[in-house]
């Protein structure tokens, strides 16, 4: 077999420049581009005489682009706030380690809501020459809010199914956690506004034992300063993604014993880089 066709960077750059357009500008109606359709529009627009979706896939490989590719995201609204809110956060991430030291936790906290427990069978594990498959049809059991805990400084995780996703059962899983830890001095508490962590009867709690509990909520859209939901992923990869259950117990009883093996395998601290200067900068940059 030959080398692959060589291209010079002015028509690399242009199916580049391509590829970053929607197709739209280029008359067509397709929500996005794919290899095959780029190399097709690059030939229509005179910048080769024949390329391969292989070799644009390749361009594209070089440069990280990925336009077949989306991710949501939330827009933060960078405000005084918000400000305020995000340096109480990584003030507590920069001095993890030094708080633990002193006998204070910095915990984040999560939900995976509405967890579907459904089955499958069968599922056909991969062999050689074969992948792994999954029944399509599934049978529905239920679903289970799971509720995560980080500690920042470890990168550990507890995670307990709630009956109910509710400022109720969010409180006694907060007292739960406040008993099996009463050696701590107290807990910087991390989580985001949503309605269980803001209302109900979690404000009266958190206020009856403020001096152990020390509450910081995310800025509004912004749950990513909340590491929990970095934890929440890695966590789902691995012990969620590809599996059937006969029924809610026994997800529940999976959830109990996978936590702790997580933790003796997997668990390390989460590299956090932003600091308050950077996100000083960042917001002065963004609230224009």
């Amino acid at each position: 077999m030959g080398e692959p066709p060589r291209f010079p960077p002015l028509q690399k750059a242009q199916i580049l420049q391509l590829a970053c357009l929607e197709p739209v500008a280029k008359g067509l109606h397709i929500t996005h581009w794919s290899s095959a359709e780029l190399a097709r529009q690059a030939v229509a627009e005179g910048f080769v005489s024949a390329i391969s979706d292989r070799t644009v896939r390749r361009i594209l490989e070089e440069v990280e682009l990925q336009p077949h590719r989306t991710r949501f995201w939330k827009t933060a609204q960078p405000n005084a706030e918000f400000l305020e809110r995000a340096v109480k956060i990584i003030w507590c991430y920069t001095y993890a380690d030094h708080l633990a030291r002193k006998g204070y936790w910095v915990v984040g906290t999560d939900e995976l809501p509405n967890f579907q427990v459904l089955e499958r069978v069968p599922i056909r594990r991969a062999i050689p020459g074969s992948i792994e498959q999954r029944e399509f049809e599934y049978q529905r059991h239920g679903t289970v809010t799971v509720l995560v805990f980080l500690v920042v400084h470890t990168g550990q995780m507890e995670a307990v199914c709630l009956e109910s996703k509710d400022a109720v059962h969010y409180t006694q899983a907060l007292r739960h956690f406040r008993r099996r830890h009463r050696h701590l001095k107290g807990v910087y508490l991390i989580h985001d506004g949503d309605s269980i962590h803001t209302g109900g009867v979690t404000p009266a709690y958190l206020w009856e034992f403020r001096d152990w509990w020390r509450p910081r909520l995310t800025p509004a859209h912004a749950s990513w300063l909340n590491l929990t939901e970095s934890l929440l992923e890695a966590f789902e990869l691995r012990y969620l993604k590809r599996s059937s259950w006969h029924s809610r117990e026994e997800f529940i009883s999976h959830i109990d014993v996978s936590w702790p093996e997580y933790n003796r395998l997997y668990a390390h601290p989460f590299e956090w880089t932003w600091s308050i200067p950077k996100m000083k900068q960042w917001f002065a940059k963004h609230s224009q």
